[in-house]
């Protein structure tokens, strides 16, 4: 997988390239700070299933195409919440302004598009009615900030929509241009919907149960932003005098007394271990998925990176 992973750069890095050295620095920024490239992994994995052959240059490609939307959302994500730093370095808002970042977050987008498009209009296609998804996942959050009424079906909605999505897209697309059957690609394109609802509701849990060194921002960022997730909503529709006090204090923004206080909340009470009960039951669904893959080494560590994901909060 590392000689995979140097592929995979090299071929973001290639994507974004421009005659315009300008443009090539602005859209190349994040991808320089680096990343886990889960979703390239993605591909690259579905693709080996049955096989454990080499990543094809359309495996590594179709990747490619996932990392770039998911690019193109942070440039996005981060003009929408005015953030300064992303992954150790100056977000592209902040260094050289929103209306470049939006710009080349657009940018990044199409360059996604143009590759999905060389893979079929199956691909093309599918990519397409992902980033849709994206969006519609992101509207899903934005009409609910500072609702402490909102129903845990629009959180699911939400973060299928903002970051399940892609991780199913990126394994579909993988399954696609291996030639596997139907019935393999749509058991990976189960197996990353649900990894990435599991992926996202522990990043939930953490932001509110590790330290702000851990985090390398304040704990509770989301609740101060008015976006109340899985924890937060189970621990107010448990009831009693924890729930009433923690709608008292939300609803509105946060100073840093209210925050410390909320956290301690949410932390003593069960919402965080009822947020990691149904992420355990997207674990299993990602385990019957590949039950109904062939069985093969790379089977084999797709089945223990769910649980593994997990563990780091179970």
């Amino acid at each position: 997988m590392d000689s995979d992973r140097k592929r995979v750069e090299d071929a973001l890095l290639g994507s974004v390239t421009t005659p315009d050295a300008y443009l090539t620095e602005i859209a190349s920024h994040l991808i320089s700070a680096g990343g886990k490239r889960l979703r390239p992994v993605f591909a690259i994995v579905a693709s080996q299933v049955g096989n454990d052959a080499p990543a094809t240059h359309e495996a590594i490609m179709g990747g490619v195409s996932c990392e770039l939307v998911h690019l193109g959302s942070l440039y996005h994500d981060d003009v929408m919440d005015e953030s300064s730093t992303r992954r150790g370095v100056d977000t592209v808002n902040a260094k050289w302004g929103n209306l470049q970042a939006i710009l080349a977050g657009d940018f990044l987008l199409a360059k996604a598009s143009e590759i999905a498009a060389s893979l079929g209009t199956e691909v093309a296609g599918l990519l397409a009615r992902t980033i849709g998804q994206l969006c519609e996942g992101q509207i899903e959050e934005l009409r609910h900030t500072y609702n402490v009424a909102r129903p845990v079906d629009s959180y699911l909605t939400s973060i299928y929509g903002k970051t399940a999505s892609l991780y199913s897209t990126a394994a579909r697309i993988g399954g696609l241009v291996a030639g596997h059957d139907r019935a393999i690609v749509d058991a990976l394109t189960a197996y990353g919907a649900a990894y990435g609802m599991v992926f996202q509701i522990v990043d939930d849990v953490l932001d509110l149960t590790a330290t702000d060194e851990q985090l390398g921002k304040p704990a509770g960022h989301d609740m101060e932003e008015g976006v109340y997730t899985l924890p937060v909503l189970h621990t107010l529709a448990a009831g009693g005098a924890a729930a009433s006090e923690l709608g008292s204090i939300l609803g509105r923004p946060l100073n840093e007394v209210e925050r410390e206080k909320v956290l301690h909340i949410v932390r003593s009470n069960g919402g965080v271990a009822t947020a990691i009960d149904r992420a355990r039951a997207y674990v299993d669904e990602a385990e019957r998925a590949c039950d109904a893959l062939p069985q093969s080494a790379t089977t084999d560590a797709m089945r223990k990176a769910t649980a593994a994901l997990l563990a780091t909060v179970a």
